[in-house]
């Protein structure tokens, strides 16, 4: 199978999913959870959450928020090296005019880099939580028409080796600073 054939299925397949020009409570949801993996709600939330936690929470908020910082720095260096244009559409005008490249997804990317992060440092329920929902908002989308399936999938396996690679930083880091100044913040 040639890459071109690979991207004519890819096409086809996501295409599938769509649901972006049909109207009803599916096409309602999937825009909801396609929104919800916004970057500066995220950045907001987390700092906002910041300012009102307790040391458990703010390690949490700390690390996931450095983590997204350093992942959406590599999505855009990924997506400028790539160049892959957006599937034709009419939804998501701000995603089209502030960001035409489609690959790799960084929803995908930030939701599965918070459900990894938060299955290493918050409770048990949030990272269910955020395992279920990553996959929801990576397939809307797809399914609200700004992404590829092939955008998801990549940006999914990104955001959990970067997760992965970020907690073994975080963990590395945090020990050497215990290390030298005898204490720590958590």
């Amino acid at each position: 199978m040639s890459f071109r054939s690979l991207l004519e299925l890819d096409a086809r397949l996501s295409d599938q999913l769509r649901v972006a020009e049909k109207p009803g409570l599916l096409r309602n949801i999937a825009a909801f959870l396609a929104h919800s993996g916004d970057s500066w709600f995220w950045a907001a939330a987390l700092i906002i959450a910041w300012f009102f936690s307790d040391k458990y929470w703010k390690q949490w908020e700390t690390v996931e928020f450095m983590g997204l910082a350093g992942l959406a720095a590599l999505v855009l260096i990924v997506k400028f090296m790539v160049k892959r244009k957006r599937p034709e559409g009419e939804w998501g005008g701000i995603y089209r005019n502030t960001d035409p490249h489609s690959f790799p997804s960084g929803h995908a990317a930030r939701a599965f880099l918070l459900a990894v992060v938060a299955t290493a440092l918050a409770p048990g329920w949030l990272a269910l939580l955020l395992w279920v929902w990553a996959p929801l908002v990576a397939l809307a989308r797809v399914s609200m028409g700004v992404h590829y399936l092939s955008d998801i999938i990549a940006g999914a396996i990104l955001g959990v080796i970067v997760g992965i690679l970020g907690l073994q930083f975080y963990e590395a880091l945090h020990a050497w600073f215990v290390s030298w100044a005898g204490f720590s913040f958590w």
